[in-house]
């Protein structure tokens, strides 16, 4: 058996609110600076139904002064069998 990891995307959404708020930024600051015409992908991101693109999330780390592993929570829990 091995432990597959995956990302806990309700939990990373909720790093992304308090990490948003902790740092001073509003849903529209960051709509303003990733170009988006409406603030729809930050909502899906805080409530963990879409995540940031890998760029996305490096803008995101940049943003918040934190590595992309302080933003994603991955969960192990996940055990697969490997091979026949």
């Amino acid at each position: 058996m091995f432990n597959y990891p995956t990302i806990d995307m309700v939990k990373t959404g909720q790093n992304i609110i308090r990490l948003r708020i902790h740092n001073g930024f509003s849903v529209k600051d960051l709509q303003d600076v990733f170009g988006f015409a409406t603030p729809q992908a930050i909502y899906k991101w805080q409530h963990g139904t879409a995540m940031p693109t890998i760029d996305n999330l490096v803008v995101l780390a940049a943003l918040f002064r934190v590595h992309v592993d302080d933003i994603l929570v991955i969960n192990t829990d996940l055990q697969i069998k490997l091979g026949a």
